[in-house]
């Protein structure tokens, strides 16, 4: 039996054209209050229409400082500019996620920070996915895929996390 190898215009609209998925295991920190880019969270893709739609998904696991007043942000960006964030409102940040500590130490405390967006970047080149954070306290750092107290002990875990994305037929 021959390989039949189908054209991306002959599928139907919906189909998944082609996956791509970066998965980040070991740890990262800040206390910067500008944004650095999540090491190992960015995806590269290149749409084959300009009218493909790109499937978004982010998973990232994000601890806090052990103080209480920890409070930082996920950014999940296309190249540089910022996707799926709420409208500007006055002075209020825009962000994909909010990290907050501010209920006491919660410094075992990893939450999981969840997004899925449905992208029209209306293109073919090459296109980056990537993650960023930052704290909004210097003072106080937020870290990937590890809580603020990472003692070396048996109850104390390190997670993972993940960005994939996924084009979809126009």
């Amino acid at each position: 039996m021959g390989l039949i190898r189908l054209q991306a215009s002959s599928l139907p609209a919906g189909s998944v054209l082609q996956t791509v998925q970066a998965v980040k295991s070991d740890t990262q920190s800040t206390t910067s209050i500008t944004r650095v880019d999540v090491s190992g969270l960015s995806v590269n893709i290149t749409p084959t229409s300009a009218s493909s739609k790109i499937l978004v998904m982010l998973d990232v696991a994000v601890g806090t400082a052990e103080s209480t007043g920890s409070l930082g942000a996920v950014h999940l960006m296309r190249d540089s500019t910022d996707i799926y964030i709420g409208d500007a409102a006055s002075n209020r940040a825009r962000t994909t996620a909010q990290i907050d500590n501010s209920s006491g130490d919660m410094s075992y405390n990893i939450t999981r920070n969840n997004a899925v967006y449905l992208d029209s970047p209306a293109t073919t080149s090459q296109i980056t996915y990537k993650v960023q954070f930052k704290t909004y306290n210097g003072a106080n750092a937020v870290y990937i895929n590890q809580s603020g107290n990472d003692t070396d002990v048996f109850y104390i875990n390190r997670l993972a996390s993940s960005i994939t994305v996924m084009e979809i037929a126009g």
